[in-house]
C-alpha cells in the first residue's frame, strides 16, 4: 500500500463548473490512469473513496462531476437532470471529454494508458467515450447497459467489462441482450457479468435519502463487483515502472 495525494480540480463541462476528485500515487513517476464516473445521483465520498483506492493501487485517478458540483439526493431531481442526458450522446461525450483533458492535463498521467470506469449514468459515459473512438484501455460498467446508435460500437477499440443485477428492474434482461447484441455486431472484446439476486446500483452503499424503485445494496456482490474492476485494470491497465522516472 501506498500513501496517496488527493486534490480538487475545477473545469467547465455541460455549461457548469464540474468539480473533480483526483487521487494520485505517492511516487514520481508516470502511471496509468483511471476515469471513473459515478451514479446519476453525481460525485459523492463514494466515488471518492474508490478514487483513492485505485490510487492505492499506482493509478493516477480521476472521479469526474456530473451536476456542477451537486449530489442530487432527490430522485425526481436526478431523473429530471439524468434521462435527457442519457438520451442525448453528444452531451454524455462532452462531459466525458471534457474529464479526461483534466486527467490527460496531469503530468503524472501516462496519456497512452487510460482506462474508463463508470457506474450507472457514469457508466454510460464511458461507454460513449469508446463509442465516440476515444483510445482507451478498458472500459468498465457497472449497472449501465445502454446502447448506442447502429454501428458506433465498432470504434470502441478496447476490453468492455459490464456487471449487472440479475434482478435490476432498470436493466432487465431485454436490455442485457440489447447490449450484448451491440458488442458482438461490432466485434468488440467483451464480457458481461450478472450478480445473482442484486438490484440496480447493488454496489453502491445505503444513502439516507430516497432512491428510485428497484435500488439495493448488495454487499456481497458489491465486493466481487470490484474485485472484477481491478482485474479488468490488471489485465489490460497493469501498473508498471516508468523507465523515464
Amino acid at each position: 500500500m501506498t500513501t496517496t495525494t488527493t486534490r480538487t480540480v475545477e473545469y467547465p463541462a455541460d455549461g457548469l463548473t464540474m468539480i473533480g476528485h483526483l487521487a494520485l500515487p505517492a511516487d514520481a513517476g508516470r502511471r496509468p490512469a483511471v476515469l471513473l464516473g459515478p451514479e446519476g445521483m453525481g460525485l459523492s465520498d463514494v466515488e471518492r473513496r474508490r478514487a483513492d483506492a485505485l490510487a492505492e493501487l499506482g493509478y493516477v485517478a480521476l472521479a469526474f462531476d456530473l451536476h456542477g458540483g451537486r449530489y442530487l439526493g432527490d430522485p425526481e431531481e436526478m431523473l429530471a437532470r439524468c434521462m435527457p442526458l442519457l438520451a442525448d450522446a453528444g452531451r454524455m461525450r462532452g462531459i466525458g471529454r471534457a474529464a479526461l483533458d483534466v486527467l490527460c492535463a496531469e503530468p503524472r498521467t501516462d496519456p497512452d494508458r487510460i482506462a474508463a470506469v463508470g457506474y450507472g449514468t457514469g457508466g454510460a459515459i464511458a461507454l460513449e467515450l469508446g463509442r465516440a473512438g476515444v483510445g482507451l484501455r478498458a472500459i468498465g460498467t457497472v449497472n449501465a447497459l445502454t446502447t448506442g446508435r447502429p454501428g458506433e460500437a465498432a470504434r470502441i477499440r478496447c476490453p468492455v467489462w459490464a456487471g449487472v443485477g440479475s434482478e435490476d428492474p432498470i436493466m432487465p434482461p431485454a436490455q442485457r441482450n440489447a447490449f450484448t447484441a451491440e458488442m458482438q455486431a461490432a466485434g468488440v472484446d467483451w464480457r458481461l457479468t450478472v450478480y445473482g439476486g442484486a438490484l440496480h446500483a447493488f454496489h453502491h452503499p445505503p444513502v439516507d435519502h430516497p432512491t428510485v424503485p428497484g435500488v439495493g445494496h448488495h454487499p456481497r456482490h458489491a465486493r466481487r463487483a470490484w474485485r472484477d474492476v481491478v482485474d479488468l485494470l490488471s489485465e489490460c491497465l497493469p501498473v508498471t515502472e516508468d523507465p523515464g522516472a
